[in-house]
């Protein structure tokens, strides 16, 4: 049986868990656990349905789709967004680390960051990297500093703050923004740093970008926040009598954690901006920019599930007299911070056998010493689950293995990629020795 959302493209459950026609008894046995299962074929096909919406409803002023480094990022994944023909979202040093390695082109790479070091933005610039998107006023100067001692004239773009706050089902458009990235409209700072920018023959200001939020599904803030960068384009435009030639919109597209929900498809976000944009470029007499997006989690999170063992079981009577069964696993949170971080709900299923036991409530628990290390809070799981069993977790490719952490001197787990009925390792576990490693 093919499983559905939040579920990865080629998961299904045939008395077991399957991914990618790999059981997931076999995985756990050669590559052990806690061990995080990526969807090879899921990947290209998300990638590619973003880089052919994007192609599709802007044409000719089609930008590139940038890959949020920051959900996952290794070799093997790299080489993959290569093979796309897709950008890289890098945020950091390493990020760039990891590209230069597998040698990305770096004029398809995007520099974020509000705080970067100069060291960064010297490596960045020194390989040539495409495009630094600028968030504060002293960064306007160091990487104009930077670029003009290499010679070198350095695209960049400014990220805006565009009043436009969206996340999950709603958006709040405000007048100021209290938040560390960016440069508002409202208050001005967003033309004070256009003009500071220009000042600058080390610089070469191409375009504007923005970020409203994360797990959006609904396309109004995406709408918003476009009319208001257009606006901001115009006022340019009418100013110096030139047009910037390029948008990055940003992303946050929302996807599915739990059954019932749906993650929002590219083909019909894109054609509700494109709607907006070409409408509001109009108005304004402007030629419709190079559009570009980053998609964020929504290419890689749900293309990887993270398989467990359970190590002990334990019921514990509540105030009623109902009793609730505790479900402890061989990780938590140091390889999924986010449930315990902001909340972040997840589902799970017993991936290695089909139970005929009735379902009882559970909640699925690492092995941390911290009361709060909770995968699952509360979720109806087989009353039979016992230790051994397999625990599979899914859409945990974003912000999983990214922002795993050594907690308690715990090793960080593996990363194997399935495709076709076959699994290799492309991130190995790590072992104690290598966190000894460290200590002088």
């Amino acid at each position: 049986m093919k499983l559905s959302e939040p579920y990865s493209g080629n998961a299904s459950f045939d008395g077991e868990l399957s991914i990618a026609g790999v059981k997931a008894s076999s995985l756990a046995k050669e590559f052990g656990t806690p061990l995080f299962v990526i969807d090879e074929a899921d990947f290209y096909a998300r990638a590619l349905a973003w880089r052919d919406a994007l192609n599709k409803h802007f044409g000719e002023e089609a930008g590139t789709v940038y890959y949020a480094g920051k959900a996952f990022l290794n070799k093997e994944v790299a080489r993959w967004i290569k093979s796309i023909g897709i950008g890289l979202d890098a945020c950091s040093g390493g990020e760039l680390a990891v590209a230069s390695s597998v040698d990305f082109p770096v004029e398809q790479i995007e520099l974020h960051g509000n705080n970067k070091s100069e060291a960064e933005i010297e490596s960045a610039i020194k390989a040539g990297v495409g495009t630094i998107v600028m968030d504060s006023f002293h960064e306007i100067e160091r990487v104009a500093a930077i670029a003009a001692q290499q010679k070198k004239i350095q695209k960049v773009y400014l990220r805006i703050t565009s009043g436009v706050e969206a996340h999950t089902h709603e958006f709040i458009s405000t007048a100021h923004e209290d938040q560390k990235f960016g440069f508002s409209i409202a208050s001005g700072a967003a033309w004070k740093a256009i003009e500071a920018t220009l000042t600058h023959p080390s610089l070469n200001l191409t375009g504007i970008h923005s970020h409203i939020g994360s797990q959006i599904f609904i396309h109004d803030g995406f709408e918003a926040a476009a009319t208001r960068l257009i606006g901001l384009l115009a006022k340019f435009h009418d100013h110096f009598d030139m047009q910037l030639p390029e948008l990055d919109l940003g992303g946050g597209y929302g996807i599915a954690y739990l059954p019932g929900e749906s993650a929002v498809v590219p083909d019909e976000v894109l054609g509700a901006i494109a709607a907006v944009v070409k409408s509001e470029c109009a108005k304004h007499g402007l030629r419709v920019p190079k559009i570009s997006i980053e998609p964020g989690r929504h290419i890689v999170g749900p293309t990887t599930t993270t398989i467990y063992e359970v190590g002990t079981t334990k019921s514990v009577e509540l105030d009623g007299g109902e009793s609730r069964r505790y479900i402890s696993i061989d990780g938590g949170m140091s390889d999924n911070i986010r449930p315990s971080l902001y909340g972040a709900k997840y589902t799970a299923l017993l991936a290695n056998r089909l139970s005929d036991s009735a379902t009882v409530d559970s909640r699925i628990v690492g092995k941390h010493c911290e009361t709060g290390d909770i995968v699952i809070r509360e979720i109806d799981l087989p009353g039979d689950i016992a230790p051994g069993d397999l625990i599979a977790v899914p859409a945990t490719g974003a912000y999983g293995r990214s922002m795993a952490s050594n907690y308690n001197h715990i090793p960080r787990p593996a990363v194997v990629a399935v495709r076709d009925g076959s699994a290799r390792l492309i991130t190995r576990r790590e072992s104690i020795n290598d966190l000894l490693a460290l200590d002088i």
